[in-house]
């Protein structure tokens, strides 16, 4: 993690030049933050939904004026109540994602932009814990898996370099995380209609 943020630090240092070179910043952060919903798809149990925070930090290279490619880390904390065979429980999940996404802007008005993006990602779960009313079970599921995401936004600039929004993002699995070997939960699960909604930052380097 520390890593990524000190490749940021250099890119924006060499983008400073860069810059000046054009009618437009080549180098973009892009950070979200979100609140919604979520289902867990299940292959053996019923479906539950789940209330999801996401927030995500992007460096977005712009090879025209209002297209680009994205990339970061995205970062879900998804919790709430289901139940399955083995009773009604409580569960929490975080996630950690790394996507790769096509952007675009457009300039609506002199302070207000369009901004969007759609894309793969991939994902993995950091934790991941169910609370029965007599046991807790650990990291039941585990692995990677993929999925695509899109969001579209509103961006107040406050200055030329700086600008502040809202953001709606959706996010949707392909494939299934697959329970551990010898865990009381057998099972298969996938993220489905994963809305949120939420603010949009925004810095030119």
């Amino acid at each position: 993690m520390k890593n990524f943020y000190f490749t940021l630090l250099l890119i924006a240092t060499a983008s400073l030049t860069t810059a000046q070179e054009t009618s437009y910043s080549k180098f973009q952060i892009i950070a979200t933050a979100g609140i919604g919903f979520a289902t867990i798809a299940s292959d053996a149990q019923p479906n539950y939904n789940l209330d999801n925070n996401v927030s995500s930090i992007l460096l977005n290279y712009r090879f025209s004026e209002k297209y680009g490619i994205a990339t970061g880390l995205g970062h879900s904390e998804l919790s709430g109540t289901g139940f399955n065979a083995i009773g009604n429980f409580f569960h929490e999940r975080e996630l950690l994602r790394i996507p790769l996404l096509f952007t675009m802007d457009y300039q609506l008005t002199e302070k207000v932009k369009y901004v969007s993006n759609v894309g793969l990602y991939a994902q993995t779960i950091m934790d991941d814990e169910y609370r029965f009313l007599n046991t807790t079970e650990s990291d039941v599921f585990k692995g990677w898996n993929y999925g695509f995401e899109a969001s579209i936004g509103l961006l107040f600039e406050l200055s030329k370099r700086i600008g502040l929004g809202v953001n709606f993002n959706t996010q949707q699995d392909f494939n299934e995380f697959n329970s551990v070997s010898n865990a009381v939960i057998t099972d298969s699960q996938k993220l489905r209609n994963a809305n949120t909604i939420g603010l949009l930052f925004l810095l030119e380097l």
